[in-house]
């Protein structure tokens, strides 16, 4: 007589199942389960889906010593500009400390990784996953939280969802006191031209920029609130509509240092002097905005600071040893420099 098959092992919840107790919750080889979990392609679709759901429903329990590179993923939308080179050196610096290296994962421009990205990381294996400005989907994450891979998010694009880690800035009171400077310089006529008003940062700086205009009493005048996207040829174009229009600002609250430098490229063609005819201000104060003929006036927000408490963080939820903050927002401050002065009439 054949021995009674033993019933699959009930797995402990708190710790997650083995490779073997997902394998017979899922009623497929150890084999097949250690494809899907480092994230090997030759599984087929449906398997995957049912291997998924399982570790979904129990979890995994992971071997922590045998498993975990020595690797940081850090993922941008873009690695281009002293944006990218600010956030990589903060990164590159925590990790280092740590004894670990940082592993890049560029979007091309993209917010939203795609699959080739999550099953490249869970092939890759890293201690954590710090995202820039981007962020993976609710299916991505639930698929890195069920690996025990930590994620944290480095100036989300939106609202992060409940129990996701974030490092943000105080975008609303940098786009308020960027507006306050020039209305205390005497200027009314203040124009902005924003982030995209999907994102979180985009919203909230034009958000202080209203707050502020209305706070002295201004009027806000919907012909100079122009979007962009975070790039100088936004800031370019939309400065030349502007200085069009039959009343044209005398000063812009640039939402970035690129889209500054298009407003400081279009006043050049138009024949106009900063700060004398056209008083700008920027945000971030990467390292170029000191370089810039006049010197940017910006607002500071810290991003090398900003990517080393992602990178701390993230190393600390590998360790099971979560900060006392699940969202952590670091001060913005606005730097004077020369692209600023009262308006000339």
């Amino acid at each position: 007589m054949s021995p009674a098959r033993r019933p699959a092992a009930e797995p402990n919840d708190q710790a997650g199942a083995t490779i073997s107790q997902l394998a017979e919750l899922a009623g497929v080889s150890v084999a097949t389960i250690s494809k899907v979990v480092n994230g090997h392609p030759d599984v087929a679709p449906e398997t995957r889906a049912t291997v998924e759901g399982v570790i979904r429903a129990h979890g995994y329990r992971r071997k922590r010593r045998a498993t975990r590179s020595q690797l940081v993923e850090v993922v941008l939308h873009a690695i281009t500009g002293d944006y990218a080179t600010e956030i990589l050196n903060g990164a590159a610096q925590v990790a280092a400390a740590h004894g670990l290296a940082v592993v890049v994962s560029e979007l091309h421009g993209r917010h939203t990784p795609d699959r080739d990205w999550i099953e490249g990381v869970l092939a890759r294996r890293p201690a954590g996953v710090v995202a820039v400005f981007s962020g993976p989907t609710p299916s991505q994450q639930e698929r890195l939280h069920s690996r025990g891979i930590p994620i944290v998010l480095v100036d989300p694009t939106d609202e992060p969802d409940r129990g996701v880690w974030s490092v943000g800035t105080s975008n609303w009171s940098g786009g308020l006191s960027a507006t306050r400077h020039l209305l205390e310089l005497g200027h009314r006529r203040i124009a902005t031209i924003t982030g995209p008003f999907r994102t979180l940062s985009g919203r909230a700086r034009l958000d202080g920029y209203r707050a502020a205009l209305d706070n002295a009493g201004v009027k806000v005048d919907p012909a100079l609130i122009r979007e962009g996207d975070f790039q100088i040829a936004d800031g370019r174009e939309h400065t030349r509509d502007l200085l069009r229009l039959p009343d044209p600002p005398t000063a812009i609250v640039a939402c970035n240092d690129g889209t500054a430098l298009g407003v400081y490229q279009a006043a050049h063609e138009a024949g106009l002097r900063i700060p004398t005819d056209l008083s700008v201000v920027g945000f971030d104060d990467i390292p170029s905005s000191r370089e810039m003929i006049p010197p940017l006036t910006t607002v500071r927000q810290p991003l090398r600071d900003m990517a080393a408490a992602a990178t701390e963080a993230v190393l600390a939820l590998s360790r099971d040893e979560p900060p006392r903050q699940s969202r952590l927002v670091l001060a913005t401050d606005l730097v004077v420099r020369a692209s600023t002065a009262p308006p000339a009439r």
